[in-house]
């Protein structure tokens, strides 16, 4: 068969093709792929007609046969790249669009589709490149606003997401996807009374579709602002979001339910549905015995946040005769004094930030990183997709996240003994390490200022107990409240002070005291200021008043150093144990209550018996140096007692399993 011969045969089982007679054209194509087993006209066709017919991994493999031939057309790259793409090969679909555009010029659907091949391959800044190029030959696809408010958000430029977002909503004014992802844009900008009426929009428009979506940054909006009086409004989403519903960041659950095995069910199934183990870089082979343990610290709180005021001595006090200390920072480049003070601390410190999670799981296998040490888990930021493609032959989770991360790649969680109790250990997938006193790394040189607050300047009364919270909002439930009222009603002019973290909570928080007999003068808000101020303010508290079930974690520990007792209430999860491991280590579980009648009761009487205070207050100032919460040298010697065993265990070729580390 000759050329023109081919031509025409062609010709002919095109006429078939768009009149949809199948057979007639798969036979004459067939015959000159006989003759001609790579001709890309005849592949790319016949490809089509499988496509048409059900057969997508048969036409996946014609047109790859048709784009080996020299003669390929750009549309045979873009339906091979298309193809690619809904295998989630992200990068071979990139390689076959990039070709497709070179040979055709620019055409919409290509760099279209180019974008989201680089989005998915975390290329975020090529992304936003091809998408806005894109937009140059379409103007009104409400597709690409929405698109690039996802890339745009992802970079943290939330005011330029929300602005995409919105031109996304103009184009399709039911776009609920728009809709949902703007109030998550609203969130980051702290404008949470505009994003839960963005969310609002986005459930009546698609009101079956809300399991679907990962709906928690509803539910932090409501709590972050203690918009109790709404969750009745947004009784169904609450209620989805509490009854397992896929995509729901268990995160959200913590500051709710007390209950180990609904952290871990929620775990399992976010995990399942969003990082789930990948295989993209291959198994990690396994690694012969090393002088130094190489240990990688992965975070985005390298800076002043409350993660790196807990664990900057002990990167500082590492023993660098046995390990050689990595960090891989994915946040914010601050150039803050928390900043500077871990780059120095650590032996090699690699922004990461603009990397992919395979680039960054690539690079900490490149560095032979013995042991990867999460420092997020599933809070905000986080990066659990370097873990899901195995970054190091031991995966721990640590500090960030207080529960089960539901992840089998996974290998280790550091807790203690009061944390997770002999019979919560099936609540927890991974293996776990029991550091001997507190699992909580402090800093010893943590700094408090000189500077001397008057009660005037911070709205307190001269006269009258002063109880305080400083956790975030989110984590101050009703019921709790509900306590914290009762317990200023039994103490004549007392009053409690909270941290104002937006404008919305303080007006909502003194609303809910209203309803129950709390005059708005018995509350007191102050805002954010530089932590060794916040922590020598703290100084003109009397008592902190912890939260329930998500205790207070960094601020419980902030109090305690500028010597202020925390009373607690224990519950069964994680995060509602974490002051009371604090408190056992300081040496005041006294302090530690088991029922709200119980924490009620002790408040009150601690706030009455001035004498019993200051006896607690006297010996927390004593016990500040003898106990070992804030001894950091004691607390790097366990944990890296505990690392060694790991390491050791990967070395004999054993699992996994749970570590107790020797006092």
């Amino acid at each position: 068969m000759n050329s023109n011969e081919t031509n025409q045969s062609i010709t002919l089982a095109e006429h078939y093709f768009r009149n949809n007679n199948y057979p007639f054209a798969k036979a004459i194509l067939k015959k000159i792929i006989e003759v001609d087993f790579y001709n890309s006209k005849a592949n790319e066709l016949l490809a089509y007609i499988e496509s048409n017919q059900g057969n997508q991994e048969l036409a996946h493999q014609l047109l790859i046969r048709a784009c080996q031939d020299k003669q390929a057309s750009a549309n045979a790259f873009y339906y091979l790249g298309s193809s690619f793409l809904k295998k989630d090969q992200f990068q071979e679909a990139k390689e076959c669009f990039a070709k497709a555009l070179d040979k055709a010029g620019d055409f919409f659907e290509g760099l279209h589709d180019l974008a989201t091949a680089c989005a998915s391959l975390g290329e975020k800044e090529d992304a936003l490149l091809w998408y806005q190029k894109a937009l140059t030959l379409k103007n009104d696809s409400y597709e690409v606003f929405y698109n690039l408010g996802k890339i745009f958000d992802s970079l943290k430029h939330h005011e330029k997401a929300l602005d995409a977002y919105e031109h996304a909503i103009n184009l399709k004014a039911d776009f609920a996807e728009a809709w949902f992802n703007k109030g998550c844009a609203l969130n980051d900008l702290k404008r949470y009374k505009e994003a839960i009426e963005a969310f609002r929009k986005a459930i009546n428009i698609q009101p079956k579709t809300i399991v679907d979506w990962d709906y928690g940054g509803m539910l932090f909006a409501l709590t972050t602002t203690c918009s109790w009086a709404d969750f009745g409004k947004n009784e169904d989403v609450i209620n989805g979001l509490l009854s397992h519903k896929k995509g729901f960041n268990p995160f959200f659950s913590l500051a709710f339910i007390d209950d180990p095995f609904f952290h871990k069910k929620e775990a399992l199934s976010f995990v399942q549905d969003k990082f789930h183990q990948k295989d993209d870089l291959g198994k990690l082979p396994r690694r012969s015995k090393k002088e130094k343990i190489r240990i990688g610290y992965f975070s985005a709180d390298f800076h002043n946040h409350a993660t790196a005021y807990l664990i900057a001595e002990m990167l500082e006090l590492h023993d660098r005769e046995r390990f050689e200390i990595h960090a891989f920072s994915f946040g914010p480049d601050a150039r803050d004094e928390m900043r500077q003070r871990c780059v120095n601390a650590v032996d090699h410190f690699h922004d990461v930030t603009k990397l992919s999670d395979q680039a960054i799981t690539k690079l900490a296998r490149d560095l032979e990183i013995d042991i990867a040490v999460d420092l997020k888990g599933h809070t905000q930021d986080g990066r659990m997709g370097i873990f899901a493609l195995r970054a190091a032959p031991i995966q721990i989770s640590y500090l960030g996240y207080p529960g089960t991360s539901g992840a089998d790649y996974m290998d280790y969680i550091v807790a203690d003994p009061i944390l997770i109790p002999e019979a919560s250990h099936i609540f927890y997938t991974e293996k776990i390490i029991f550091l001997p006193n507190s699992y909580q790394a402090n800093d010893s040189k943590r700094a408090i200022s000189k500077k001397v607050f008057s009660k005037s300047e911070l709205g307190l009364p001269e006269k009258g107990f002063i109880f305080c919270c400083f956790n975030a909002s989110y984590k101050i439930s009703p019921s709790m409240f509900d306590s914290w009222c009762r317990i200023l009603k039994k103490v004549d002019g007392s009053v409690l002070w909270l941290f104002e973290a937006n404008p919305t909570v303080k007006e909502n928080l003194i609303k809910e005291a209203s309803t129950r007999g709390i005059d708005s003068h018995r509350l007191v808000f102050s805002g954010h200021i530089e932590n060794s101020e916040h922590l020598a303010r703290q100084s003109l508290a009397d008592l902190f008043l912890d939260t329930f079930p998500y205790n207070a974690h960094t601020t419980s520990s902030d109090a305690l150093w500028s010597g202020l007792p925390v009373l607690t209430l224990v519950g069964q999860s994680f995060a509602s144990r974490v002051s009371a491991s604090l408190l056992t280590a300081i040496g005041l579980p006294e302090l530690i209550t088991q029922t709200q009648e119980e924490y009620e009761s002790l408040a009150i009487e601690l706030a009455t018996h001035s004498e019993k205070l200051l006896s607690i207050k006297n010996q927390l100032k004593s016990n500040l140096l003898i106990k070992p919460l804030f001894d950091a040298q004691l607390f790097t010697r366990h944990i890296e007692a505990a690392y060694a065993e790991a390491y050791q265990r990967y070395q004999d070729d054993l699992s996994p399993d749970n570590i107790y580390v020797k006092p």
